[in-house]
Parts: C-alpha cells; structure tokens; sequence
C-alpha cells in the first residue's frame, strides 16, 4: 500500500496562521512570503476539501474545522521535535525519569548532579520530588530514592545509606536545650512517623510517652524543617541532608543522640528492565555513596 505524501510545508505554515491568525506574521516566523504561506493553506484546504480558514480585512479566523484538527497537528508537531531534540552532536539522548524524597533530592542528591550531567551529557534527567508516597509506575518513574526498610512490594530496592535522626533547631533554641528532658519544654515538630519522638527519647534515656499536646505534624522533612528555621519548634531530621544549614549556623544540633529508623534505598519496579540511562545512573550514584562514606570513614580513623 501506497502512503499518500503528507504535506508538511502546508501544516507547518496552517500551525503557524493559527499560532498568529496572520499569514503576515507566519511568514516571518517561517521564513518565506506571505503569498506562499497563504498559498500553502489553500492547498491544505484543497487537499482535505474544507475551508481551514476565514480570510478577514485584519487577520485570519480559525473555522470549527480548522480547530479541529489544530491539536493534532500540534502535538505532531511537538513530538517530532521532540524526537529530533534527543540527538546532539551525533549522539542521542535518553530520558531518565526519577522520582526523590525531597530531603535527600535538596540536602544531598542536588549538590552532585553537575557531576552525573558532566559524565553522561546525553541523559536528559528529569527529577521530580516527593514526601516519600510514590507510585512508580503510575507516576512514569524510572528509578525513585525513598525511606524506609526496603521492603516495597513489586520493586528491586538497592541500599544508599542510613540516615539517623537527631534534634535540629533554631540555634537561640538549642542554647536553652541543655539535658535531653528539655526538649519536652518545647514543640516537637514530627513527620507522619509517630514513634521517631518516642524511639529518639529512648535512646536518650528519658522515661515516659511522648506528649500529644503541643507537637506539630508534617507530611514532608522539607516543611519541618522551614518551620524549625523560623522556631515553630524541634525537628528531628537527618543532619546529614542538612549539614549546610547547620554549618552556616542557621540550625542547632545540641544533643549528638540519633535514632535510626531507617535508609535510603534506590528503587525501580521489578517489571522495569534497566535501560542504558538507567544503568549509567545506578553506577554513578553508587560510586558517589561508596565515594563519600570511605572519606567519611577515612576521616573517622584519622581524628
């Protein structure tokens, strides 16, 4: 079966009189004259045997039947161009769709993209946030990072490394913390994991529940912490994904008690076969833990 020919200058020069409702303005956007702009829509209209068009003394008005097949045209359009945007340089390019908890995706993962970019320049990765409920296969994702134990139905999880909780503050706060018992003097700020408070006052060694009144919920670490900066309370969160505040001063840790209520891991859905882009990245992101946790541990040793 022979295809009939499709008229590309045609629709291009129809999407671009629907974009300006001029020939005039179409044709600077294209490059040509007028005249063949508006000779390439009356070939169109020709070809599909309806008027695409109402030809006015200023302008163009588009028909019912012109909006009709105007989106179609369009996302055409976008798709070939999308396609063709993949190639740079003689290489294609290859999407990479990943899903993060926003602490880890703001506090560490952000920081050392530059350096995945600067190796793999043909992965067009797109990260998108999340407070840790995520559906990979709903939302498209690739690979998602995420807290927890690692046990996800349906998905291969790959161990990054533990994040211990502690206390974090506003440092006027902190000042005023000096046995861990104070912190009960304070609004405790929690996450929707109701036992971190009790498991952290545990390890400290303060007896009792943990009070109800007085404490404010989250559904995000990124949340708490904006409020533990303005001194809405106590947060307890990682240090680690918040080192640079507490290293500018910003944020107080005045107890080196932690508590453990999990990792990170690196998740993908079983059913997804690992693509190159996919491949490149897992490599770069376990060589940038392996990379990270040897300095941390070589400066262990030396001190």
């Amino acid at each position: 079966m022979v295809r009939p020919y499709l008229p590309l200058n045609a629709l291009r020069a129809f999407e671009a009189s629907a974009r300006h409702l001029s020939f005039t303005r179409a044709a600077i956007e294209l490059r040509v004259t007028q005249a063949a702009v508006s000779h390439q829509v009356k070939a169109l209209e020709q070809r599909l045997g309806t008027v695409l068009f109402k030809r006015l003394p200023r302008g163009l008005m588009i028909t019912a039947e012109g909006e009709a097949v105007l989106p179609e045209i369009r996302d055409a359009f976008d798709r070939m161009a999308g396609a063709l945007g993949r190639f740079d340089g003689g290489h294609r390019s290859e999407v990479l769709m990943l899903g993060a908890v926003g602490t880890i995706a703001v506090g560490w993962l952000l920081p050392r993209l530059g350096g995945f970019r600067a190796q793999h320049p043909h992965v067009d990765l797109r990260l998108s946030t999340n407070n840790n409920r995520v559906d990979l296969a709903a939302e498209g994702l690739d690979y998602a990072i995420r807290f927890g134990n690692g046990a996800w139905q349906g998905t291969d999880a790959t161990p990054l490394f533990e994040a211990p909780l502690s206390v974090l503050c506003q440092p006027s706060i902190g000042a005023t913390l000096h046995r861990p018992e104070d912190v009960l003097r304070q609004t405790l700020l929690r996450s929707y994991r109701a036992e971190e408070w009790a498991n952290w006052l545990a390890a400290a060694g303060v007896a009792g529940p943990v009070p109800v009144v007085g404490t404010l919920t989250f559904d995000s670490s990124l949340a708490m912490m904006e409020a533990a900066l303005q001194g809405a309370g106590l947060a307890l969160c990682p240090p680690k994904m918040f080192a640079r505040q507490i290293a500018l001063g910003l944020l107080a840790q005045p107890f080196d008690i932690t508590t453990s209520m999990g990792s990170y891991w690196l998740t993908r859905l079983q059913s997804r076969e690992e693509t190159p882009a996919m491949s490149a990245f897992r490599n770069w992101l376990m060589a940038e833990v392996t990379s990270e946790f040897s300095q941390a541990g070589a400066e262990t040793s030396a001190n």
